[in-house]
């Protein structure tokens, strides 16, 4: 979860309809006295008190009206509930926050309040609030995040047709099309400009575009030439959406490649000059990708490391003195995923692979043979077949559109989880 993500999380919890009205030191002089047994734990009156005394805080500082008693102290026992349960969960599945992840997470929520930590934790201190309390209600709901993405998001079904349609709805191509940079230089020609007129502004602009194409400064250019409101900024016209660019010139702009000057283009106020000065998103995405293949050899309870080695030297000679790879992979390879195919492991994108294996693959030149290397899964020898840049635009841009739709159902999902997870844990409430 991100500190913004997370900021907001805390602040939505703290903001939400349920919290604190002034509840009476007597009402709670047991402190430490069990409010609601869940499963394997409690929660303690404490907790409640605590949970309560802060968001009447927060509730006064935004002068915002505070629900009746009875029904903020069983919403904020019913949170305490599910986030215990949420809790258990993370424990029995190993879910862990370290210090420096909880760190980084504060550091965040700090900045978002234009502090740095020291004067995060001082403020906190003005507001009669423990730093170190609050630092373990970050880490509980960092852990709780990580729970219901990891239990929430498996929920979550988007169907190919589904992602489909939302690609060519016009919300779904407006959500995942590129950003551009444009500047813009504007020739004004009149609408009474003389036929003599309107051929030496448009020399101008070829002029123009020819100095631009050789490396002049279009900033600079702009503020020189240009009759367009925003000349003196250089004529950026700032970062647009596909469905913002003026549609005079919105295709040709589409259809450039990042850098480039476009012909001066014709309308009734004159000669326009474009320039993509740059261009971010899923478009025209090349990926480096390496063709590779390779042998794997393990070390087992009936293989030693030594032997190991010794068999994929073996193998290494015995390909060099020209023996077929694919057969041998066949024969030999302990990676049955790629054994049966001569040890071809496809298109590879950067990050794919273990370290090792992707260190040893780009210093090995195409149609080159590795000598043996150790990886974490054991001894290997690597040929690189082919290379190429591949345009992912497709699959970027699909990736993209399906995490929106996945967000889109993830609040639907988890307050349906909560809901399963609430009815069935054993909760007994004693307050």
């Amino acid at each position: 979860m991100t500190s913004e993500a997370l900021l907001r999380k805390v602040a939505g919890l703290l903001a939400l309809p349920l919290l604190w009205v002034a509840v009476s030191a007597s009402a709670f002089q047991e402190l430490d006295r069990v409010v609601a047994i869940v499963d394997d734990d409690v929660v303690l009156a404490s907790e409640l008190v605590e949970r309560l005394s802060y968001i009447e805080q927060q509730f006064a500082s935004n002068n915002m009206q505070l629900p009746p008693r009875d029904v903020l102290v069983s919403q904020v026992l019913e949170r305490l509930i599910l986030d215990s349960i949420q809790l258990q969960m993370g424990q029995r599945a190993g879910v862990r926050v370290s210090d420096e992840e909880l760190t980084q997470a504060m550091m965040g929520i700090a900045q978002q309040s234009g502090m740095n930590l020291d004067q995060f934790q001082r403020a906190l201190a003005a507001d009669g609030m423990s730093f170190r309390d609050f630092r373990e209600q970050i880490r509980r709901e960092m852990i709780v995040g990580r729970v219901q993405q990891n239990r929430v998001s498996d929920r979550i079904y988007i169907s190919p047709q589904e992602l489909r349609n939302f690609l060519e709805s016009p919300v779904g191509r407006a959500a995942t099309s590129d950003d551009f940079r444009v500047g813009h230089i504007l020739l004004a020609v009149s609408d009474e400009a003389s036929p003599a007129a309107v051929r030496a502004a448009e020399e101008k602009a070829q002029e123009i575009v020819s100095e631009l194409r050789d490396g002049a400064d279009f900033a600079q250019m702009a503020v020189a030439h240009s009759a367009d409101q925003r000349a003196l900024q250089g004529g950026d016209l700032g970062w647009r959406k596909a469905g913002q660019l003026p549609s005079l010139f919105a295709e040709q702009v589409l259809a450039a490649s990042k850098g480039e000057v476009l012909d001066p283009i014709r309308s009734a106020s004159g000669f326009h000059i474009v320039k993509v000065t740059d261009k971010r998103g899923t478009g025209n995405t090349l990926v480096d990708q390496t063709r590779a293949r390779h042998i794997l050899i393990q070390p087992s309870e009936i293989r030693s490391e030594s032997e190991a080695e010794n068999l994929i030297r073996d193998l290494y000679e015995r390909i060099q003195d020209g023996e077929s790879f694919d057969q041998l992979a066949r024969d030999h390879s302990d990676d049955p995923g790629s054994a049966l195919s001569g040890g071809d492991l496809g298109w590879i994108m950067s990050g794919q692979m273990v370290p090792a294996f992707e260190e040893t693959m780009r210093a090995t030149s195409t149609g080159g043979l590795s000598e043996p290397f150790r990886s974490q899964f054991g001894w290997h020898i690597l040929e690189v077949t082919d290379r190429r840049a591949q345009d992912m635009s497709t699959e970027f841009r699909e990736r993209q559109a399906l995490r929106i739709l996945q967000e889109r159902r993830f609040d639907e999902a988890l307050e349906a989880w909560l809901q399963e997870i609430r009815d069935e844990a054993y909760v007994e409430v004693r307050i």
